[in-house]
């Protein structure tokens, strides 16, 4: 008997490799481009998460636990990089021209989608450090020193007409005592500070976080127009808002204590600025109508007086404070920072602090923080049950969906402010 073999699958399997295999022949150099950029795309993304898992989560560079959308948009970045990369190699003149130029487009789309997580920059100039204040007009707003209370509503009566905005400009305010390098600060004045005959008012620090600038709490912080929402619910009152430069420099941190390593940033805070501020604008001279806003860095800072100096501000606005002053490391932080004592280091934390001044009668500390930033919402929880601790009144805000970063930061603000206002005596 014969044995008959259906050979019509096999004839079929080898006519369509036979088909495939010419095809690839027809095509193979698009083919092998294609599969080299897909290639490219995924190495490329590997890459970059590899590089913010490096640099963020094991050496920690930038003192924060990055986003995933921070991480996402940085794994897009790497992988449009590579593939215009791999489009200069055995390709055509066009296509070398076109990966030139798509590079920039690739790093600044993934710069554009890590801005808005971190909502830093408004445009450009921004990012380039531009300060859009021109410098600040000095008008009738200079006066002796009053100490009339808090109720500044009650003890003006506004004229018939107040701006619907606020001032923003610069001023230089010297170190005559500290000597400190400090950049020049911006200054923003209430509506009824421009006025012919200004009331008393209260006085709000701001802070930037490091690295930053005294500019950065307006443009990316959006401070002042806080401030005018409030002014113009209150017949143009609000705090005089002075962002002095605690920090002499972006890439210097001297956590606002004196330091022979960077010079003597708790003096021009404490003593210089106050100076300045007492000698050109009617405010007031009690303690519970002088605040001290920051955010990060600077939220520290702002802890750090609020709880070491309740002689001179009687609240604060903190922002993804840290513990402590810090320059990471407390081997560094001590030696450069407190001249190499363990003892004033230790002395200068907020905790230690708040057990050498308790119980404070009339101190108020507001925390804000970001509801995914685990490290910072960790210490604003501690800070908060040390500060209830020692008989502040504190009380904890979470933004939702944010991180360390400045929608937190606008966030503190508008929810925040209204209760430091009402402690300055301004009205809710």
């Amino acid at each position: 008997m014969t044995l008959r073999i259906d050979q019509r699958p096999f004839l079929i399997t080898v006519d369509v490799l036979v088909s495939l295999l010419a095809l690839y022949l027809l095509i193979r150099p698009t083919v092998r481009r294609m599969l080299a950029g897909i290639s490219a795309v995924v190495i490329g993304a590997l890459l970059g998460l590899f590089v913010i898992w490096l640099f963020g989560d094991v050496m920690d560079v930038f003192g924060v636990e990055l986003t995933p959308v921070t991480r996402m948009w940085t794994a897009i970045g790497f992988a449009g990089l590579a593939l215009a990369l791999v489009n200069l190699f055995r390709s055509r003149w066009w296509r070398k021209v076109i990966a030139v130029l798509s590079i920039p487009v690739f790093l600044i789309a993934a710069g554009a989608g890590i801005n808005v997580d971190f909502g830093a920059y408004r445009n450009l100039d921004d990012a380039l450090g531009v300060v859009p204040y021109k410098a600040l007009t000095i008008h009738s707003e200079r006066g002796e020193v009053a100490n009339i209370g808090t109720d500044y509503e009650k003890t003006w009566t506004p004229p018939a007409s107040v701006p619907a905005r606020g001032e923003i400009g610069t001023v230089r305010i010297p170190a005559t005592t500290s000597g400190f390098p400090a950049r020049k600060a911006i200054v923003y004045l209430p509506p009824a500070a421009l006025t012919a005959a200004p009331p008393v008012l209260p006085v709000l620090y701001a802070f930037a976080g490091q690295p930053g600038a005294p500019a950065d709490v307006f443009t990316a912080g959006h401070i002042a127009t806080t401030m005018d929402q409030y002014a113009a619910k209150h017949g143009g009152i609000a705090p005089i808002v002075v962002a002095a430069d605690q920090l002499g420099g972006a890439g210097r941190n001297p956590m606002c204590v004196d330091s022979a390593a960077f010079g003597k940033s708790a003096t021009y805070l404490l003593k210089d600025v106050p100076a300045w501020i007492k000698a050109h604008f009617r405010v007031s001279s009690d303690p519970a109508a002088w605040s001290v806003f920051g955010y990060s860095q600077g939220a520290t800072c702002a802890v750090q007086f609020a709880t070491g100096h309740p002689d001179q501000f009687g609240s604060a606005l903190a922002s993804s404070s840290e513990l402590g002053p810090t320059l990471g490391a407390e081997s560094t932080t001590v030696t450069k920072g407190f001249g190499g004592s363990k003892k004033a280091y230790e002395a200068a934390q907020p905790a230690a602090l708040m057990k050498a001044g308790a119980p404070f009668t009339n101190t108020l500390i507001v925390f804000g923080v970001g509801q995914d930033d685990a490290k910072y919402l960790a210490f604003a929880k501690t800070l908060d049950a040390e500060a209830r601790a020692a008989g502040i009144t504190s009380d904890l805000l979470v933004s939702p969906g944010s991180a360390h970063d400045w929608n937190t930061v606008r966030y503190t603000l508008v929810h925040g402010f209204p209760l430091i206002a009402a402690h300055l005596g301004l009205r809710s």
